[in-house]
């Protein structure tokens, strides 16, 4: 039986066929075909590799998802299991090519007897799905972890969740796993779950897993996010946006009035849409060039809107390293002084 590195191989040797069949609206431009995501719409955001080294190998500049031909097809065909990944590769494998004239959809090509509940639908659902698989946080490892981080009322937020045993595939080499994950749900500005965010978990400790990358994001990001005491219906007068979870997470521990989103990444910051009714929207700041990028791009956008953005920033590489070295009090006193006296009196608590 084929590994998965094997398989990835295999379906890497006959890219084009793969596209055409798991992402047919989209097109061939030069060695790379192009389309707009992993849920097969129009567009240009993702493209792959046909030909050379990197054959097999994609990426989507709007989500920053990006893997393998094995990966492709998991998140085409809506999979969660590696197993039934597997079986869908080999199917594809198994099967007579045709011309990419004869070419068609691959929901019209599947028999009854290989589809999954989950075929065809859009990325939104499959991480709609994954997110009701997971269980509420509190007493739960993501619990003690986030607790670790010093942020203490982490099971107060609905959009975080605990997942036993989630499934994670290295891409460099043949390694699966199935480890616990703290899952995040990345929502609309209507509270509809558009994707989530995965973070990995040492079964074993309070920390991250010891794998390559502990951290990816499934479904629609741009101009979502993840929010933690976030109306949904109603004006939102004054906010804070941020990049990284734990960072927002830290913020909210000590703000505990004040609506918040986490956009997961610098460029998702900038993309981020603000609220109807925002008059203040404060951008937290991360102590690098790529949050710089976010920040400058949200507040352009802010100002374009008629929102005025003010810009918080810690005192160390990011608020969650101020709130586990510093402590609340100093980052509450560091907080006061950033804050319009109006917002300090009524978020603020230790």
């Amino acid at each position: 039986m084929l590994s998965a590195s094997e398989l990835a191989d295999r379906l890497a040797r006959d890219a084009e066929a793969v596209c055409r069949h798991y992402l047919s609206a989209g097109r061939r431009a030069g060695n790379y075909w192009i389309v707009g995501d992993t849920a097969n719409s129009k567009g240009k955001s993702l493209y792959v590799h046909l030909s050379g080294p990197r054959a097999g190998r994609w990426a989507d500049a709007a989500t920053a998802e990006y893997g393998d031909l094995l990966d492709l097809v998991r998140e085409t065909c809506g999979l969660v299991d590696f197993r039934d990944v597997a079986d869908e590769a080999r199917r594809f494998l198994n099967e007579p090519r045709v011309s990419p004239a004869q070419s068609v959809p691959a929901a019209s090509r599947r028999s009854d007897a290989h589809v999954d509940p989950l075929v065809d639908r859009p990325a939104g659902e499959r991480a709609k799905r994954l997110f009701q698989m997971a269980q509420p946080l509190g007493a739960t490892l993501a619990d003690s972890y986030l607790r670790q981080r010093g942020i203490l009322r982490a099971a107060l937020h609905p959009a975080l969740r605990f997942h036993p045993s989630c499934y994670y595939r290295e891409l460099k080499t043949d390694e699966t796993h199935i480890l616990p994950a703290l899952v995040a749900a990345v929502t609309d500005p209507f509270g509809e779950i558009t994707g989530v965010h995965r973070t990995w978990l040492d079964p074993d400790g309070d920390s991250k897993a010891k794998i390559d990358d502990p951290r990816r994001a499934l479904g629609g990001l741009v101009g979502n996010a993840v929010r933690f005491r976030f109306p949904t219906r109603g004006p939102v007068p004054v906010m804070v946006a941020g990049e990284g979870l734990e960072s927002i997470l830290s913020l909210a521990h000590v703000m505990p009035g004040m609506p918040m989103v986490s956009a997961l990444t610098a460029n998702h910051l900038a993309a981020f849409r603000p609220p109807n009714g925002c008059l203040r929207l404060y951008v937290a700041a991360d102590a690098d060039a790529a949050g710089r990028h976010g920040i400058e791009g949200l507040s352009r956008h802010a100002q374009s809107l008629g929102i005025l953005p003010l810009v918080l920033t810690p005192e160390l590489g990011d608020f969650n390293e101020d709130l586990r070295r510093l402590g609340p009090g100093r980052l509450i006193a560091n907080l006061s002084a950033q804050l319009a006296p109006e917002d300090a009196q009524t978020v603020l608590s230790v």
